[in-house]
């Protein structure tokens, strides 16, 4: 079969389109035609090179396609289903899975980095993995959905505890969880301030529901926060920058609000002021992906069309290095997409 393949870290121009061995499914997985896998900033980190990452390697979290073959011990799909994949993989038998808390397994990992991928024609995974989908969602928009919704749903939902009246800045609002986090609050009655680094973009972010925006480029963000909320701050701040919105981000909160993150795009390291924090009684909160729960919860929205994915542009498979090089560029808004 065809796949994306980098046989060493570095950029773009590592990644090879070329013959692969043919996936062999086991008896208890189902074997699934890709057609279509979004990629995440996730790609371009193991790309450079994350541990643990055995080369070659195939990326690729966000995965839609077709089931072509299941294993004998599996009892609950079909061939011919069109499916997305739940985009993680946990050990599905330790306390924290059995309990719902999937990514509190120790074995927990996304799908694509401890294993090869979606960048291929062919994938083969566990049945808890995959779901099936409406006949009305196309595989690109399907491809979109997993991994930037389930995560902004775990940081709002199950992690801050987002309720109606909520004001909420969601920093990135192009981005793939940050167009999924702003049509979250909208359709959960919350207040929008969201952040982009052009007037496009901006515009895009207010489409979707942002009821403020601000050019994060041109604007100080916690400035621009305190004239759009009469000084009060904001209930709940969506990060996932890091180094560079991080201290923006705390001063746009109001007493006691929260600030959840699940990343740190522009850089890890992060300080603050304790007194501030006990002070002020804020709650930082870390968050990663989510359970299969959180996940179910929020395709429910998606599949009832209260929710949608957000499509920048679709790469064949072979032209993977542009796509890569389009994220990296951060010229998209919404979810890039390779159709193999």
């Amino acid at each position: 079969m065809k796949a994306i393949r980098f046989h060493e870290f570095g950029g773009p121009e590592v990644l090879k389109y070329e013959d692969v061995p043919d996936v062999k499914p086991r008896e208890d997985r189902v074997l699934v035609r890709v057609r279509a896998c979004a990629l995440n900033h996730l790609d371009l980190w193991i790309r450079k090179g994350l541990p643990g990452i055995k080369l070659p390697h195939i990326n690729g979290s966000d995965i839609a396609g077709d089931v072509v073959e299941v294993g004998n011990y599996v009892s609950g799909v079909k061939a011919g289903a069109r499916v997305l994949l739940a985009p993680m993989t946990f050990c599905n038998r330790c306390f924290q899975c059995t309990s719902g808390e999937q990514n509190l397994c120790r074995e927990f990992s996304v799908l694509g980095y401890a294993t090869d991928g979606g960048n291929a024609e062919f994938i083969s995974v566990p049945e808890v993995n995959v779901i099936p989908i409406p006949e009305g969602l196309g595989y690109d928009q399907a491809a979109s959905v997993p991994l930037v919704f389930l995560t902004a749903w775990h940081m709002l939902v199950a992690r801050s505890h987002l309720k109606a009246g909520d004001t909420v800045l969601v920093l990135g609002g192009g981005s793939g969880v940050g167009s999924a986090a702003i049509q979250i609050c909208k359709m959960l009655g919350a207040n929008v301030i969201a952040t982009a680094g052009d007037e496009a973009k901006l515009e895009k972010s207010r489409e979707l529901g942002a009821d403020h925006t601000i050019n994060h480029y041109k604007q100080k963000i916690a400035d621009e926060v305190r004239k759009i909320t009469a000084k009060a701050g904001v209930d709940i701040v969506f990060e996932h920058v890091g180094t560079a919105t991080w201290e923006d981000s705390v001063r746009s909160l109001r007493p006691g609000g929260t600030l959840v993150t699940c990343g740190a795009t522009t850089g890890p390291e992060a300080k603050f002021d304790l007194r501030v924090l006990f002070s002020r009684q804020l709650s930082f909160l870390g968050s990663y992906m989510g359970t299969m729960g959180d996940l179910h919860q929020v395709l429910r929205h998606i599949f009832a069309g209260k929710l949608k994915p957000v499509v920048d542009r679709t790469f064949p498979l072979s032209e993977a290095r542009a796509a890569h090089e389009r994220l990296e560029k951060s010229e998209q808004f919404g979810k890039i997409v390779l159709n193999p």
